[in-house]
């Protein structure tokens, strides 16, 4: 005796529904997005009238003449993100590698959940460990044995020049790399699980070794994911505020391009002092940097999307 064939139950309103409901939560982002950056061209008219795209290159910042410039703070803040990319993605790439070809079975677990617990430590708490505990080693065992070593030598001095606190941008990007570090890894780490095992296995039997079967097969299957995590570090980088502002030195002026000098970023600078600004042209201004934070966001994203394209274009030419 055959079963009767199961019945299937039609409701035509559900799949309105949930159509309805997809494309309102797609618009309401996009309305989200437009409102917030509406708002941040409004708030910012008064400096954009002031002083138009002039402030990209202007350094003073002085509140009580009211004369605003944000090339220090833009500085600060594309300097720290490129030295924590810089120190992070070979890092995490390590980390990556070893958890997903090297590690015995017995640690690969341990050993991923302390990464990932990296990633939930307060950003409070990284910028006072850094303070309190990196600045002074960094101080004592790079920065004064390298002006020592530099004193004298034209571009390195002055590269590795500044007071030996411990303090400025190379202390700022090193605390965002160990900051971001977590989520590059793990998104790397979870993009080479991906990868199918009989095309590793099919390298290795051709007799590849791990590095070439990595380099050659892993990387280009999950490239898509690894740009991603990349840019989401570099995100995390550029909008990370109170670690920065505990080790960047908030210092308004650009002395010289030491790595050692003490610097502000778009963040920090938000931090310690929207609350106190008057409203004019200092608020103005700091909502101009949020302005411009917001645009270095877009392009770095479009950049993003820019390079995925031309690596599958790429991709597709030599097939």
């Amino acid at each position: 005796m055959t079963n009767p064939p199961s019945r299937r139950v039609q409701a035509p309103w559900a799949d309105a529904v949930f159509a309805m409901l997809a494309r309102g939560a797609a618009f309401m982002t996009l309305a989200l997005l437009v409102g917030i950056l509406i708002s941040l061209v409004l708030g910012a008219m008064p400096a954009i009238k002031a002083y138009g795209l002039s402030f990209l290159w202007r350094t003073e910042w002085d509140p009580v003449q009211e004369q605003f410039g944000g090339l220090v703070m833009i500085y600060g803040t594309l300097m720290t993100s490129f030295i924590a990319l810089l120190i992070a993605v070979p890092v995490s790439f390590g980390i990556a590698l070893f958890l997903t070809e090297l590690s015995p079975s017995w640690l690969k677990r341990p050993l991923g959940i302390a990464v990932e617990l990296l990633a939930a430590v307060p950003s409070i708490v990284y910028g006072m460990w850094g303070l309190l505990v990196f600045g002074p080693i960094l101080s004592t065992y790079v920065q004064q044995p390298l002006q020592s070593l530099t004193q004298g030598v034209p571009f390195l001095g002055a590269f590795f020049s500044g007071p030996p606190v411990g303090i400025g941008i190379l202390s700022a990007g090193v605390i965002l790399a160990i900051m971001i570090i977590p989520f590059i890894a793990s998104v790397m780490r979870d993009v080479f699980e991906v990868t199918p095992p009989m095309l590793k296995e099919s390298a290795y039997g051709l007799g590849s070794t791990t590095w070439e079967v990595v380099w050659k097969v892993v990387l280009p299957y999950t490239k898509t994911g690894v740009v991603g995590g990349v840019m989401l570090g570099l995100g995390r980088a550029l909008g990370e505020t109170m670690a920065v502002t505990f080790v960047i030195g908030n210092m308004n002026q650009l002395n010289s391009l030491s790595v050692f000098e003490a610097a502000n970023s778009i963040t920090s600078a938000l931090a310690n002092e929207f609350a106190e600004a008057n409203e004019g042209l200092h608020q103005a201004s700091l909502i101009y940097l949020g302005l411009i934070l917001f645009f270095i966001t877009f392009v770095v994203l479009a950049f993003s999307k820019v390079l995925l394209s031309r690596l599958k274009k790429n991709e597709g030419a030599r097939s």
